[in-house]
């Protein structure tokens, strides 16, 4: 499946994904203005063996599908290891 992945001046650790017969205006108003000014930052051909950087191909794909986009959110921090710390300060 072909998409566009942007990112926002708002949300510079979020990506969006958006197939690629979605137009911008298809998306969302708030989710849009969450993001910001958006960027293009690379087209993608997903496919279910595709290896992604943050995510599972298959959810990008059924997301794109049935949404026409795909919220990334940043990477979570290892919560034991935040809490292991404040255990031991």
């Amino acid at each position: 499946m072909n998409c566009v992945v942007y990112k926002g001046d708002k949300s510079p650790d979020k990506y969006l994904f958006v197939r690629e017969d979605i137009d911008l205006s298809d998306i969302p108003k708030e989710l849009l203005h969450l993001m910001g000014d958006l960027q293009v930052v690379t087209s993608l051909n997903i496919s279910i063996d595709k290896k992604l950087a943050q995510a599972c191909a298959t959810t990008v794909i059924c997301s794109l599908k049935t949404q026409g986009f795909y919220l990334q959110m940043p990477k979570q921090q290892n919560s034991a290891k935040l809490d292991s710390k404040s255990i031991d300060s």
